[in-house]
Formats: structure tokens, sequence, C-alpha cells
């Protein structure tokens, strides 16, 4: 029965170098697998990264290119609401003006018709009353006319500014 086992020995010996060699090469040739997919997936990410760097500084530079054009226009649309201001402040000291002109001539008409004979006196008191409220009502209607002017002023400013920071982040891409 020894020399059974001593002649079938080399042959089993042979089949497990042939098994060892088998297994050395597919393991051998797994890692070769995994290392080179690997290789493509560090590949893979290294250009994600790269590109997302890359987008992100393109979105960045976008942000920045917007936030200019706002503040542009922020500051154009300061200066149109300033310059109305001005305007209402100038259209004011006019319309004061106006309406001391207005008082003067009341206050003079008031005057003239004060003095004279008692025949016209009633026709007189009614015509300064007439006059006085005419005078007031074109101060009045001054005063609301320069308070709409300014107020319309102030809109279309705020309008063209809108306007402006519209049309300044939709033509930025």
């Amino acid at each position: 029965m020894n020399a059974i086992w001593l002649k079938i020995l080399p042959y089993i010996a042979a089949l497990l170098l042939v098994a060892g060699a088998l297994f050395g090469a597919y393991h051998h040739g797994e890692t070769v697998a995994n290392d080179e997919w690997q290789a493509r997936w560090n590949d893979r990410d290294t250009r994600d990264a790269q590109a997302k760097e890359q987008n992100e500084a393109a979105e960045r530079a976008k942000e920045q290119a917007r936030q200019q054009a706002i503040n542009k226009v922020v500051q154009n649309g300061q200066a149109l609401i300033d310059t109305a201001a001005a305007a209402v402040t100038a259209a004011n000291r006019e319309s004061d003006r106006l309406r001391s002109a207005a008082d003067g001539l009341a206050s003079r008409i008031a005057a003239s018709q004060a003095g004279g004979n008692s025949c016209t006196a009633a026709a007189s008191a009614a015509a300064t009353r007439a006059v006085m409220v005419l005078a007031d009502v074109f101060k009045r209607a001054d005063q609301r006319a320069g308070d709409l002017a300014g107020f319309a002023d102030q809109s279309h400013s705020r309008g063209v500014t809108c306007e402006q920071a519209f049309d300044g982040l939709s033509s930025v891409k």
C-alpha cells in the first residue's frame, strides 16, 4: 500500500502544483483587473472634481457679474431718485413762490375793494371773498399737483430701476 502511495505521490504533487499555479494566475489576474478598475475610477473621480471646481468658478463669476449689474442699476436708480427729489424740491420752491404771489394778489384785491362807496361795498365784499376762495383753490390745486408730480417722478424712477435690474439679470448668462 505504501508502494501505491509512492507511485501516486508525484502525480498528486504535480496536480497540486498545477492547481496552485492556476490559483496564483487567477488571483494575479483578479488583482490586475481590480487595480485597472481602481485606476479608472480614480481618474473619473479626478475629472469629476476638476469639472466641479470649474463649474463652481464659472457660477461664481456669473454671480459676481449679476451682483455688479445689480449694484450698477441700484446706483443709477438712486441717481434717478435723487434727481427726481431735487426736481420736486425745486418745484416746491417755485410753487411756494406762486402761492405767495396769489396770496399777495388776493390781499391787494381785498385792500383795493375795501375802500370805495357804500353801494358797492356789498358787491366788493363778495368779489373779495370770491377772489380769496379762488386763490385758496389755486393754492390747494397747486400743492396737490406738486405732490402728485413728486409721487409720479419717484414711481417712474423706481420703475425704471426695477426694469433695469430685471434686464441686467436676464442679460447675464
